[in-house]
């Protein structure tokens, strides 16, 4: 018995799925919130980041595999399908720019290290006040 699976009778139901999850993302992420009157609900940046990544990859998906029904061009699919590769360079090195930037604009509490260096005296001065040797 040869199994075949036949993907143009899961199209529509794929269709509808992609369009559900786009229209739930975006109106618990705040674009739809006036149009769409639902329970005032906070996402953490985790739960956003899981949504959009879901979104673009069962966008991806959908693409690469003609789900959709949509003939693509050869050089669209040749872009389309190292795509993710190119979105996880990206995010890396936003990533870094970020950390790099913000250890660049670092700013010292100069009144802080000075309450700070004032409490350690008070510390030793009490300790050596109890027998404490340094």
């Amino acid at each position: 018995m040869k199994f075949e699976w036949n993907i143009e009778k899961y199209v529509p139901t794929f269709s509808y799925g992609i369009f559900m999850v786009s229209l739930f993302t975006l109106s618990f992420l705040g674009f739809w919130g006036a149009l769409l009157p639902l329970p005032a609900v906070l996402m953490t940046k985790l739960a956003q980041w899981l949504w959009g990544l879901a979104l673009l990859g069962s966008t991806w998906a959908a693409l690469t595999t003609g789900a959709l029904g949509l003939e693509l061009p050869s050089p669209c699919r040749e872009v389309l399908w190292p795509l993710p590769a190119y979105l996880l360079v990206s995010a890396g090195c936003y990533a870094l720019g970020t950390v790099g930037y913000r250890v660049a604009t670092f700013h010292d509490c100069e009144d802080a290290a000075r309450e700070l260096q004032s409490q350690i005296q008070e510390a030793r001065a009490d300790l050596a006040r109890r027998g404490m040797r340094f």
